[in-house]
């Protein structure tokens, strides 16, 4: 007779379960994602996002607006190694370089001329006063120059601290040269007649950084513990901060009395990269280094330096095994409060400057140019040289010069003409066609925008990517949403977009550079689908007999809770401890007699949510695959194995990403389990002999190994009944029994099987 109600099967979950695991099923399908389509999509609208890319001649602002940046001239390629520091003087700038130990004047217009040439190899530090008197501080074996301007520019040593570097020099509130020295930590004070005096000693291995404040009083940066040290016009020295990070390298002062430090902890450090390279520096008295050493992308400067006491490791750098940041931007107030405005995951602090209402930070290993407004760090300028070392003030803008390779640049009043936005390979995981690219912002009147895409299947862009592609559909001229189709863009499982800014004509009247409008780009999505990958499966086994799983929170309420495990002492089997959870899966096991349970690892490599199908047959049968559940979602399937009959079965997964897909695409993967016995039937007993004092007890289990038998006298506590063999592990299995046990009551036979099938036989008469 056909049930009126719902269908019986043949396999069936206890109703505990099921009703356990429909509710679990119910409240996930409430959170979890829709997953009706692959189209996925690379989207990039932050700061964050925009900054992973490469940036030319393009700037991008706090709110992650990207648009032609403030134009910056390079004004001089400088051909010595390294450039290290610099300084204003009338009508140009000076800079000081290494490996040749070489100060160089640089004129408005770009020109180069040598002014000096030091002993020492580096020129760590300069300061140049406003009649154009520059003092440059050398290292190793420091010393301080001072350096006449003129037609004959003339150097003469000015003082010598005795110690290996100068790294930093600044005028203090009594009109004497400051001078910030490593390896001992010490400050100097030098007079107009180069007769020094010590200020200060501090409690660090080198004094990196100088700020005089407005009231006379010196802030110092050191390298070691990252100590931020106020030295009072009384000379009493306070420790402001102590940072994470190993090293203060550089210190600005703004108009409201807020100090700005830069403290980092990074391979780039110029104190640690100049102690590893100690042996490739000359000794004292020996003559300059030659400048050959190519430009570009370089080690920086060999130097020597003394160990430091009680030093072993590195001073300035990171730690092996950091994982904080690299850089760190410090605000500490007039009262001397610390807090931390802003931190750089991957780039390296080398200079600060405050500058008309804004913190200018130059950066490095991707010579970039921040600045910081209030709220937000924002890129104003990319360089192809990799480090932004110094910040100077300027008219328009900052001058800033770099290293490796070495120049010197300015900031004008206008925009750049042209500039460009190069993103980094995106990863689509998998070979996929790429759909459609959508961009959000503004093209004035004028401007021009032109995107370009490329594709390929290794991580870094290489000889076999694709070449360039434009698409055919120009951008639209209106502001807002733009679309552009990538179907020439040949499929891969990696995509790189590049955006051509070019700026409007400039406004009527317009100063330096025009007000000419640039482009703008706030956001982008470029949408992509995977091929289709087939499934995989990488385990189905059947669990233990009797095992079940269910999920971690089920509570039974009024349903039979079975024990654990069906192996206690005593006769009588009290209820088991609470089963372990299975974290890592969200599940519990629990016990239930006649049970079994399949279990399976699976993924997708498209991420693509499965579905399973689970089949049977029994084992060394031709026939079809019979069902036991389709559309499962789960991961196990736990069934009343009573309703098959004794004997060996296999068990078909199949796992399908169908619900994901289109028919026509869609793929799946199948397996099919190990044997599996299915055993309902315990034990017989076979025969009882009398030998002596001994019983010898046959059993006998038509389908799986016998595992224990156990005896009782009168319902006292079970004992183990010794195998004649020694072992139990046959299915058919002899039992020795002491006869002299059976005290002519209650003599009781336990026999359990691998399936856990149990049976007891009284043997009192027999």
């Amino acid at each position: 007779m056909r049930s009126r109600g719902r269908p019986l099967h043949l396999f069936t979950v206890s109703r505990a379960v099921a009703a356990a695991l429909a509710a679990a099923a119910a409240l996930g399908a409430v959170a979890a994602p829709a997953q009706a389509t692959q189209v996925k999509i690379f989207q990039t609208q932050s700061a964050v996002g925009f900054l992973g890319g490469k940036l030319s001649g393009v700037s991008v602002d706090a709110l992650g607006h990207m648009k032609l940046g403030p134009e910056t001239a390079r004004l001089a390629a400088i051909g010595e190694p390294f450039l290290l520091s610099a300084a204003v003087v009338p009508g140009g700038w000076v800079v000081g370089t290494g490996n040749a130990g070489k100060v160089l004047a640089i004129d408005g217009k770009g020109a180069v001329r040598e002014l000096f040439a030091a002993p020492e190899p580096e020129v760590f530090a300069l300061w140049a006063d406003a009649d154009g008197t520059v003092f440059a501080g050398t290292s190793p074996h420091g010393k301080v120059y001072r350096i006449t301007g003129g037609p004959q520019p003339k150097g003469e040593v000015f003082f010598k601290p005795g110690e290996t570097y100068i790294w930093a020099l600044a005028r203090g509130a009594d009109g004497k040269l400051l001078v910030a020295t490593g390896t001992q930590g010490k400050l100097f004070r030098v007079d107009a007649k180069g007769h020094g005096e010590l200020a200060f000693t501090g409690d660090d291995t080198h004094l990196r950084s100088l700020a005089v404040q407005p009231g006379g009083e010196v802030l110092i940066g050191t390298a070691g513990k990252g100590l931020v040290v106020r030295l009072g016009r009384d000379g009493h020295a306070l420790t402001l901060f102590e940072a994470e990070e190993p090293e203060i390298v550089a210190l600005a002062t703004a108009p409201d009395g807020n100090v700005y430090a830069a403290a980092i902890a990074s391979e780039a450090s110029l104190v640690d990269l100049a102690r590893e390279s100690a042996a490739a520096a000359p000794p004292p008295g020996s003559p300059p280094a030659a400048a050959g050493k190519p430009a570009g992308r370089a080690k920086p400067p060999a130097a020597v330096v003394q160990e430091e006491p009680g030093e072993g490791g590195a001073v300035g750098g990171r730690r092996p095994g950091a994982t904080g940041p690299r850089s760190e931007v410090l605000r500490i107030s007039p009262e001397g409060a610390v807090d931390s405005l802003w931190s750089f995951p991957a780039e390296t602090v080398f200079s600060l400057l405050w500058q008309r209402g804004r913190l200018w930070v130059g950066t490095g290993l991707e010579g970039h140019l921040f600045s910081y407004g209030g709220s937000q760090m924002e890129l104003e300028a990319d360089v192809d040289e990799r480090q932004v070392v110094a910040l100077l003030p300027g008219d328009s803008g900052p001058a800033f010069a770099t290293t490796n390779a070495a120049a010197l640049y300015r900031i004008t009043a206008g925009i750049e003409r042209h500039g460009s936005y190069t993103s980094a390979a995106l990863d689509a995981g998998q070979i996929c066609r790429f759909g459609s690219f959508r961009w959000r912002g503004e093209l004035p009147a004028g401007s021009g925008l032109r995107f370009t895409f490329r594709s390929g299947m290794s991580a870094l862009p290489d000889g076999t990517w694709s070449g360039w592609v434009t698409p055919k559909t120009p951008p639209a001229g209106a502001a807002g949403a733009r679309e552009l189709q990538l179907a020439d863009l040949p499929r891969g499982r990696y995509v790189q977009w590049r955006a051509e800014l070019t700026a409007g004509e400039p406004s009527a009247g317009g100063g330096e550079g025009g007000a000419a409008a640039s482009p703008l780009i706030s956001g982008i999505e470029l949408s992509y689908r995977q091929e289709n990958l087939r499934p995989k499966i990488a385990a189905f086994s059947a669990l233990d007999p009797g095992q079940i799983l269910v999920p971690a929170n089920f509570n039974p309420a009024n349903q039979v809770f079975e024990p654990a495990h069906p192996s206690r002492e005593g006769i009588f089997v009290p209820l088991g401890a609470p089963p372990l959870e299975d974290g890592a899966r969200g599940v519990k096991p629990l016990w239930k007699k006649g049970f079994r349970t399949l279990r399976w690892t699976a993924s997708d490599p498209n991420e693509d949510a499965l579905v399973y199908d689970l089949s049977f047959r029994p084992e060394g049968a031709a026939g079809p695959w019979l069902k036991i559940a389709a559309n499962l979602e789960e991961d196990h399937y736990s069934f009343d194995a009573t309703v098959l009959p004794d004997g060996v079965f296999r068990f078909r997964l199949v796992a399908s990403d169908r619900n994901a897909n289109d028919p026509e695409s869609a793929l799946s993967a199948e397996r099919v389990s190990e044997p599996v016995v299915i055993d309902n039937t315990p034990p017989e007993l076979v025969s009882v002999e009398h030998e002596g004092k001994l019983l010898r007890v046959t059993l006998h289990d038509a389908a799986s190994p016998i595992r224990e038998a156990v005896f009782s006298v009168d319902a006292a506590a079970w004992k183990p009944a010794r195998a004649a063999d020694g072992l139990f592990d046959s299915q058919t299995e002899t039992v020795l029994i002491d006869s002299a046990e059976k005290p002519g009551g209650l003599l009781l036979l336990r026999a359990t099987d691998a399936a856990w099938n149990v049976m007891t036989y009284d043997l009192s008469r027999r």
